[in-house]
């Protein structure tokens, strides 16, 4: 299903949006988009939205089951911008978003839905989740310049931290059950990472409502959206395993040439399974079990 961008579909694909969650992709370049968009398929979101350029292929299988939304991914606040007008056309819908070559995992992903442990978080009156962007990378760059690689890839198994985050309304005191996490290439590769995006964490899912609206870093105007737990016990959190940072590091021009690898001794390869993101503690299931 091919739309010509979004006035074209929430006028006539608007219907996809009625029940969720629905998965947002943004498509930047040709690196596993197929892969992306089955992985979130299979996850079990009610529909895939797919927002990429014309020049960039997508695979048969996918032309009937996608809805993809022609788009400019390269401009100024493009994600910010899509996401917000697309929640704003369904209040009450569940929502994620992503890029290409990144890939949701949550507790127990392997046999429940993102329907399901959704439904349990809205039931501990929860509107949003949190979720931490954990770095993919190759293996041998050699092999694989762009840093994408799905059967080498590997992920660091320490390194990360959090920091309190400072409400500059309120003399920058610590904000409410918010933190700022950080690690991965972004920590490790900090000089090429202008200080505003070397965050980890995103609220990647999140329940539409009138008013509400998405932030350049990856945080809404509710400042309840932005908690990683509700006041009285802790609850689920996801991962989105990436590539990005990886392709980001290895394309541009800066960092390029200053990174022969990125496996360093705390590297290991990834799994592909939600157990070893909870055992690394990289996701909490809270009291879903």
């Amino acid at each position: 299903m091919y739309y010509r961008g979004l006035d074209d579909f929430l006028t006539r694909g608007r219907a996809a949006l009625a029940e969720g969650p629905v998965a947002i992709v943004m498509v930047e370049d040709d690196a596993e988009v197929d892969t992306t968009l089955r992985h979130h398929m299979q996850s079990g979101f009610r529909a895939v939205l797919a927002l990429m350029p014309d020049v960039v292929p997508l695979a048969p299988d996918l032309v009937d089951t996608v809805h993809r939304i022609a788009c400019d991914p390269y401009a100024e606040g493009a994600l910010q911008a899509a996401v917000n007008r697309i929640a704003a056309a369904a209040p009450g819908t569940w929502f994620f978003y992503c890029y290409n070559a990144e890939f949701l995992f949550y507790p127990f992903c392997e046999t429940r839905t993102v329907g399901e442990m959704l439904a349990f978080h809205a039931e501990e009156r929860r509107s949003a989740m949190l979720t931490y962007v954990i770095d993919l990378y190759a293996a041998d760059l050699d092999t694989a310049p762009n840093a994408v690689c799905l059967d080498t890839a590997q992920i660091d198994r320490t390194g990360y931290y959090a920091l309190a985050r400072k409400d500059p309304a309120h003399h920058d005191h610590p904000r409410e059950r918010q933190l700022d996490f950080h690690g991965g290439l972004r920590w490790r590769f900090e000089e090429h990472v202008p200080p505003a995006r070397r965050k980890i964490d995103r609220i990647s899912l999140f329940r539409a409502r009138p008013g509400l609206a998405l932030r350049g870093d990856h945080t809404f105007n509710d400042e309840e959206y932005n908690t990683y737990a509700c006041p009285w016990h802790h609850n689920l959190t996801a991962a989105v395993v990436s590539f990005r940072t990886a392709k980001a590091l290895r394309t541009n021009p800066g960092s390029r040439d200053g990174i022969d690898t990125f496996r360093w001794h705390n590297s290991v390869p990834f799994e592909w399974h939600s157990r070893q993101l909870l055992d690394l503690g990289l996701m909490e299931p809270g009291q879903w079990f």
